[in-house]
C-alpha cells in the first residue's frame, strides 16, 4: 500500500500557508487567499514561489527566492502538519493484518524524513526523489518501494492527490485511488485522472482499500 505524502497522507498545507504569506511580506506584498496557496502545494516549492511572487521561473532571482521559500520552511516543519482524518485508524489496520506500506513522494528528503516522525508516524518505506533518477510521474519510485517492501508491483495500490501520482502509479502497473480531497488545482478534477477509483474523503480510504 502506497501513498503520496502531501495532500494524500499527510495535510500540510497550514505550514504552506504561513511560509508563502512570510514571503509575501518580506516582499511588502498584501496576505493571500490561504485556499489558493493550499490548492498549489502539491506542484512544489517552484510552483509556489512562482503563485506568491508571480516570479518566472526562468528570471535570474527565482532560484534565491526558491530557497528563502525552503529555508522559512525547515522553520515551521512539522508544526502544524497532521494525518488526515482517518489515516491513522487506517495505518492501525495495516498493522493488524500485515500490511506493509509506504510512501513516494517528490518532496526532498532533507524535508520528508524529519516531518514523519515529527507526526508520528513511522513510515517502512519512504523514497524521495534523492532516492531515484526520475521522480514521479516516472514510476521508479514506486518500482523502489516495491523492492523495498518485497512486493511486486501489481500487487500494489497507490493513492495520490495529483494527475502524476495516477501516471505514475498506472505506468507501474498499480490499482490507483485519486485523493479529491488533496491539493487539487482550480479548474482540476481528480475524476479526469483516469484513476481506478476516486475518494472524495480521507475517511473513505478504509472502505476502498480494506473492503470493511
Amino acid at each position: 500500500m502506497l501513498f503520496d505524502l502531501d495532500g494524500t497522507l499527510v495535510d500540510t498545507a497550514a505550514e504552506f500557508v504561513v511560509v508563502v504569506q512570510q514571503l509575501r511580506a518580506e516582499h511588502g506584498l498584501d496576505t493571500m487567499d490561504p485556499e489558493r496557496i493550499r490548492a498549489s502545494v502539491s506542484n512544489g516549492a517552484r510552483a509556489l514561489v512562482n503563485l506568491s511572487l508571480g516570479i518566472d521561473f526562468d528570471a535570474p532571482e527565482f532560484e534565491s527566492k526558491r530557497l528563502r521559500l525552503l529555508e522559512l520552511y525547515a522553520e515551521v516543519l512539522g508544526t502544524a502538519a497532521a494525518p488526515y482524518p482517518g489515516i491513522r485508524d487506517l495505518l492501525d489496520a495495516f498493522a493488524e493484518r500485515g500490511i506493509r506500506w509506504g510512501v513516494a513522494t517528490n518532496k526532498p528528503r532533507a524535508y520528508a524524513e524529519p516531518l514523519l516522525p515529527r507526526i508520528g508516524l513511522d513510515c517502512p518505506s519512504l523514497v524521495c526523489p534523492d532516492d531515484v533518477q526520475d521522480r514521479k510521474p516516472h514510476p521508479e519510485s514506486l518500482y523502489l518501494n516495491c523492492r523495498e517492501l518485497d512486493c511486486a508491483p501489481h500487487e500494489a495500490i497507490y493513492v495520490g492527490d495529483h494527475l502524476r501520482d495516477i501516471e505514475a502509479g498506472k505506468r507501474a502497473g498499480m490499482y490507483t485511488i485519486a485523493a479529491a480531497y488533496g491539493y487539487i488545482e482550480p479548474g482540476d478534477n481528480a475524476a479526469d485522472w483516469g484513476a481506478d477509483v476516486v475518494a472524495a474523503r480521507s475517511e473513505d480510504l478504509y472502505s476502498l482499500i480494506l473492503n470493511d
